[in-house]
């Protein structure tokens, strides 16, 4: 598992989360929709998990799977030394070519990147106040109700350029990169929480390793999204885009 992205709040679903990982062959698989905080088996990113799927009526991404809730198994996680290695063989140069395979995922290493963190206005976050309160309460009669989600208050930017040299900015939809601020601000105040993101994403990381997940939402199958940020070591050579 690579991807969490933030919980989504929907009238037919509820709070359900859109993750998506690697198999052990190579293949991006999207589970979608995990209503990940009423599951009884949770995982985390690097954890290689098992489960019951079939193909989704209305997703017709080929990455896609309708998982069975209840029979997901964490196996085990994959450790930090081999994680590099493990997806070489996905990381791609631009979206553009992970198009051209007809891949909806993809791994790409940005360059040059800088980190924008842009404040929410209090009417957007009135409305995913709302939004999170509403699908929070969405469960059957079994379900235990869930604790209302706290939106963050900034959405997190990131300007890059991909391998190819493009000039690109997308919007984090991560849900990891999110929970890093709440965990910084609990301690640190909101403003240092910022100055330490900044040096997390466009010092730390690019030194030692980084990789962004990308992927299409299937309303918008041209609109790339950045879905996951990663702490991933640098590989002498990585996948031939051929």
């Amino acid at each position: 598992m690579l991807v969490k992205a933030l919980p989504h709040a929907g009238r037919k679903h509820g709070e359900t989360v859109c993750c998506a990982g690697v198999t052990e062959q190579g293949e991006w698989r999207r589970q979608f929709p995990i209503h990940f905080r009423r599951l009884q088996s949770r995982f985390s990113r690097w954890d290689i998990i098992e489960y019951e799927y079939r193909f989704p009526e209305s997703d017709k991404r080929q990455e896609s799977r309708r998982v069975q809730e209840d029979t997901i198994q964490v196996i085990r996680k994959i450790p930090s030394k081999e994680r590099a290695t493990f997806l070489a063989s996905v990381v791609v140069r631009s979206t553009e070519i992970a198009a051209a395979r007809g891949q909806t995922l993809a791994l790409i290493r940005p360059k040059k990147l800088q980190f924008k963190p842009k404040k929410k206005t209090p009417e957007e976050l009135s409305a995913e106040q709302v939004a999170y309160r509403e699908a929070a309460s969405q469960g059957s009669f079994f379900d235990k109700e869930l604790a209302e989600l706290q939106p963050c208050p900034y959405a997190f930017k990131f300007v890059y350029e991909d391998e190819l040299g493009c000039s690109r900015t997308s919007t984090c939809d991560d849900w990891e990169t999110a929970a890093m601020f709440f965990r910084f601000e609990k301690e640190y105040g909101e403003q240092k929480t910022l100055q330490m993101m900044q040096k997390t994403f466009e010092v730390d990381y690019p030194a030692k390793g980084m990789a962004f997940a990308m992927g299409v939402h299937s309303q918008y199958p041209k609109t790339w999204l950045l879905v996951g940020v990663l702490r991933l070591d640098d590989t002498p050579q990585a996948s031939l885009d051929l």
